[in-house]
């Protein structure tokens, strides 16, 4: 894994972004992963970023589409890129495609609406089926493993908001 300046560094791995959704009382939003097996299953919002869209508003975008939220102010960002690559077995569209893994600029944001307001069917395409708050420390042991490096250097970077207000 590595952290890089510029999207050209990685043009193997498609541009991403990631979503880290925080309670007001610290915890973070996690969805279960549609019709994927446990044990790692969970995980924060993601998605492809657009040719030409602004990264924090490809992070708005893929938050509404796979959570329906809107309410939500804007916290923070990682630098460069995070990447990750593909397992030799992963057989995903991505892969298909031709892309190696997967580079991403991560968000914070902090809820500000009511629970009513997420909606896992608010895109046509569902990525989660179930939902629910959880410790910001507890997710790398959530995903599944080839993207836990990622996902330590998320809770290093955003811990900070994890303690509410």
């Amino acid at each position: 894994m590595s952290a890089s300046q510029t999207p050209d560094d990685h043009p193997l791995h498609r541009p991403n972004v990631g979503v880290v959704l925080f309670h007001p009382d610290g915890r973070v939003w996690l969805g279960k992963r549609h019709r994927q097996p446990p044990p790692h299953n969970w995980q924060f919002p993601q998605g492809g970023v657009d040719d030409g869209e602004d990264l924090l508003d490809a992070a708005r975008r893929e938050l509404a589409e796979e959570t329906g939220v809107t309410s939500a102010d804007y916290l923070g960002r990682t630098e460069g890129w995070m990447v990750y690559d593909f397992p030799a077995d992963f057989a995903g569209s991505k892969k298909a495609r031709g892309f190696k893994g997967q580079k991403q600029v991560w968000f914070a944001f902090r809820f500000t609406g009511e629970e009513s307001e997420i909606d896992l069917e608010a895109h046509g395409e569902v990525e989660f089926d179930a939902w629910r708050w959880a410790r910001l420390d507890e997710t790398p042991e959530l995903i599944v493993p080839f993207k836990r490096a990622v996902y330590d250097q998320v809770v290093a970077a955003f811990r900070g908001f994890a303690h509410g207000g």
